[in-house]
């Protein structure tokens, strides 16, 4: 792979097919791509508490411009900061194995791990605190940390997709919430097959402020193109038999939105087979207004 890789989506490549530097390289481009053009805050927390705008002044800093009152009023101002305010962001990532089942050469488990490294790096650029876990059976030694090599670190430890790990989605979420000593930022990434996984958010929504994006393969919301098949369901290992007709249930364009929507979640349903850049930038943009899909 060279200096010049093309990151739009659906040529990313899966995460552990690249050496360190070059998913590095990747990653650092994906953050540039989402954060391009919204202020991030919104989504990962404010890295300084808000004080006023006033006129600039020549030696500014250019990344501080207040841009909607410098429009409104025809001469540049920029924003000013009080105290520091670090908003630690827990990023929940799904790692059991329906999420490495696909049907895409990107499956659910990949495009995950880009968005949560990703993500991670657009929050400790605006000053939050970022702690990684496993919504699965693996363990990760992970704290919130500005660290950019603890994420890393945290990052390698789910680069590479296990088919046979169960889901602990759920338990993942309630230890979080009951170790956690302030309000958080809560991403979550999933499939959301876990069937206590719902129940479990909007119990971590009531302390913290919570965010779901949805991960969905294409052949989950269409009919099976086959005679029948049997197989196993990934998180539970249980036993099935489907045929032609069968479709699996799963609302292609809304996902888990109406339950999530109970608990004013903001919640965001992505295809593998689609460009997630500009629909992850819009949500960046637009977070904050309740159930947003």
């Amino acid at each position: 792979m060279g200096a010049t890789m093309d990151v739009t989506h659906p040529s990313l490549p899966p995460p552990g097919a690249l050496a360190h530097h070059e998913f590095e390289m990747v990653v650092r481009k994906l953050a540039d791509d989402l954060a391009h053009g919204a202020d991030a805050s919104v989504f990962v927390g404010s890295g300084l508490e808000y004080a006023q705008s006033r006129p600039y002044s020549a030696g500014d800093p250019i990344q501080q411009m207040d841009w909607k009152v410098s429009a409104r009023t025809g001469e540049p101002y920029i924003k000013q900061y009080d105290t520091l305010k670090r908003v630690p962001v827990q990023i929940v990532l799904d790692t059991s194995g329906s999420m490495a089942v696909s049907s895409t050469p990107l499956s659910k488990y990949h495009l995950a791990v880009w968005l949560a490294a990703a993500l991670g790096t657009v929050a400790q650029r605006r000053m939050s605190p970022v702690r990684l876990l496993s919504g699965g059976t693996r363990s990760i030694r992970s704290t919130a940390s500005l660290s950019r090599s603890l994420l890393r670190q945290s990052m390698d430890a789910l680069r590479q997709p296990d088919l046979a790990e169960k889901t602990q989605l759920a338990e993942a979420l309630d230890l979080m919430r009951a170790t956690s000593q302030q309000r958080c930022m809560v991403i979550i990434l999933s499939d959301l097959h876990d069937p206590n996984a719902i129940d479990a958010i909007l119990r971590t929504s009531q302390a913290h402020d919570t965010a779901v994006i949805e991960l969905q393969d294409p052949a989950e919301a269409g009919a099976l193109a086959a005679g029948f098949l049997r197989g196993s369901e990934a998180e539970t290992g249980e036993q099935f038999l489907v045929g032609s007709q069968t479709r699996w249930g799963i609302d292609r364009e809304e996902g888990r939105r109406v339950d999530l929507a109970r608990g004013g979640i903001d919640h965001l349903l992505l295809h593998t087979d689609q460009n997630f850049i500009p629909a992850v930038r819009r949500f960046i943009s637009e977070r904050g207004q309740g159930g947003r899909s």
